[in-house]
């Protein structure tokens, strides 16, 4: 899975070897090793998840959302999210289980 990472285009072996705490080297020896590198091609096509933008209804009972802020969740499988300004903690607990599913 490792070796996979490094062939996607603009992504440098140093990127991945950080991302899984792994020193360079050893993922360059790693690629080295026909039977670790070798394998299918990455299929780099664009993969879009489903997403439906709604008003926001406010009801007084309804836990209050998180404050003002910024936050990155970068997650293993190598995707990552940007957070600015205030979110609904349970609904991003979901797209992180979504996305790492």
């Amino acid at each position: 899975m490792i070796c996979a990472q490094t062939r996607f285009p603009g992504v440098s072996v140093s990127q991945v070897a950080r991302r899984y705490d792994v020193n360079a080297n050893q993922v360059f020896n790693w690629l080295k090793d026909t039977r670790l590198a070798a394998g299918d091609e990455v299929d780099d096509t664009a993969c879009f998840l489903p997403v439906e933008i709604v008003d926001p209804v406010r009801h007084e009972d309804e836990r209050s959302v998180v404050g003002e802020g910024k936050m990155e969740v970068e997650l293993a499988g190598g995707h990552r999210l940007r957070i600015s300004g205030s979110y609904d903690p349970e609904a991003l607990a979901r797209l992180i289980r979504g996305l790492s599913g």
